[in-house]
């Protein structure tokens, strides 16, 4: 069942899970989550049909009704779970990761993420150890139509952008199915017909290699920003006038611009243990005030909800709202962020000048090493570097956050693979290439090969 993750279900079809798990997986889901309906929305992967049909199967077969959505985006299945007061939801999705991959997306009342510790575990169990016996009654098959609606909603976000050249990616994923309805004929499209077999790019912004198509029609137009979504669109990145990518945890400071100076909400603002030092430091200035948690959607989004916070993102491009749910749309985020733009580009401000006033940390990026030993690694290397220098902070969830006057680090292990996850920030690029070094010297003893 090497499918189950601590987010979602996914991996490669046919090789990490069968059908005949999402089958299960469809069966026992509307007992866990105590409902006789579920909502499903779907991407255009070429094994989506397929996992559709033995979901929807799996579903009705225990007495439940599918409401199909069709292709959508998965922030249009969050807003519609929340929306509808539905209990339980599922996108077939694999998001960012390569076309042989696919997976599914669970959300329960109120659109709140199901992860591996609030049912994805038992639901493991279930479909291990638990006999199917289908209902007398079986479900029905209902179709949920709700573009519309949802393009609606999204009106609330639109702005004047006649003053900004852009160019937009759709990564042939599912922010296709939106795009020219919200933001019009102005943008240059890239790659915006739906394409499982993702024909241009990996739809992964993240991997540099994807986002060159984009870099150099940027540069060829004299555009004023690039704009690109991943698969199924909950997460979006940008780069410059420049054609440089922008660390997508910067842009949680440009949303400031809208949240906390323009439109006045109160409330704290989310961020993940990964993001930049000077994001904090910038939401500070524009009146704002951080909360640091966990990585992920499963976490963010509850977190969010918790302390009624104003609005958050991760290091991995994801943004979340209150006035969506608490939950994370790459089209709010995307409108917000182009009219922030627009909005400097009439005070004479580029994006590259923006985003340098923002960014006061030389940044080593995520960096893998490979360690079996991750916890007796971790601990060595927090032992080692606060027995040489007092720290201002040291947060312990996710790994570790230590923080010092100049400068920090975040080493954190991967939940599947045996990695540990290094990010660092110095005041400089000199001495962040010095703690590097220092930090490489101490995990040497540990790395594997």
């Amino acid at each position: 069942m090497g499918a189950f993750k601590a987010y979602d279900f996914r991996g490669v079809f046919g090789k990490d899970f069968d059908l005949d798990t999402v089958y299960k997986f469809g069966f026992f889901l509307p007992s866990l989550l105590k409902t006789d309906k579920v909502l499903v929305g779907r991407d255009m992967r070429l094994s989506t049909p397929q996992m559709f049909e033995a979901l929807s199967r799996g579903i009705t077969d225990a007495g439940a009704d599918v409401y199909d959505m069709g292709l959508t985006t998965t922030p249009m299945v969050y807003y519609f779970t929340a929306q509808h007061h539905f209990d339980a939801s599922v996108m077939i999705t694999a998001s960012h990761n390569p076309k042989e991959h696919n997976g599914l997306k669970v959300s329960r009342t109120n659109a709140l993420p199901v992860g591996y510790d609030s049912g994805l575990g038992e639901l493991e169990r279930c479909v291990r150890e638990v006999a199917v016996c289908p209902a007398e009654k079986k479900g029905r098959i209902i179709p949920h139509e709700v573009k519309a609606e949802y393009l609606a909603f999204q009106a609330r976000y639109h702005h004047d952008l006649s003053n900004l050249r852009i160019v937009m990616d759709c990564s042939n994923g599912m922010a296709s199915i939106l795009v020219k309805e919200i933001f019009g004929d102005a943008p240059v499209y890239l790659f915006d017909t739906l394409d499982g077999t993702f024909p241009n790019h990996e739809a992964n912004p993240l991997e540099p290699e994807n986002v060159v198509a984009l870099q150099e029609k940027v540069r060829e137009m004299k555009a004023d920003i690039g704009v690109i979504f991943d698969g199924d669109a909950d997460r979006v990145m940008f780069v410059d006038e420049k054609g440089d990518f922008i660390a997508p945890d910067l842009m949680i400071a440009v949303l400031g611009h809208y949240f906390l100076e323009e439109k006045h909400y109160t409330g704290k603002v989310i961020q993940d243990i990964r993001t930049s030092k000077s994001v904090a430091e910038y939401i500070a200035k524009l009146g704002g005030e951080m909360e640091i948690w966990r990585v992920g959607r499963a976490y963010a989004a509850l977190k969010l909800r918790e302390i009624d916070g104003a609005f958050g993102g991760e290091f991995a491009g994801h943004y979340y709202f209150r006035d969506f749910f608490y939950s994370d749309s790459a089209m709010i985020a995307s409108q917000v962020l182009l009219h922030v733009f627009s909005d400097m580009k009439k005070r004479g401000i580029s994006v590259s000048q923006l985003i340098a006033k923002i960014k006061q940390y030389a940044n080593s990026g995520e960096i893998n090493f490979t360690i079996e030993q991750k916890k007796e690694a971790m601990e060595a290397v927090k032992e080692h570097f606060c027995a040489i220098e007092s720290p201002t902070k040291i947060l312990d969830f996710d790994g570790y956050r230590v923080e010092f006057a100049d400068w920090w680090f975040n080493i954190r292990p991967s939940n599947t693979e045996p990695y540990l996850r290094l990010l660092m920030e110095a005041r400089t690029e000199a001495m962040l290439q010095e703690k590097l070094e220092e930090m490489k010297a101490v995990l040497q003893g540990y790395m594997v090969g």
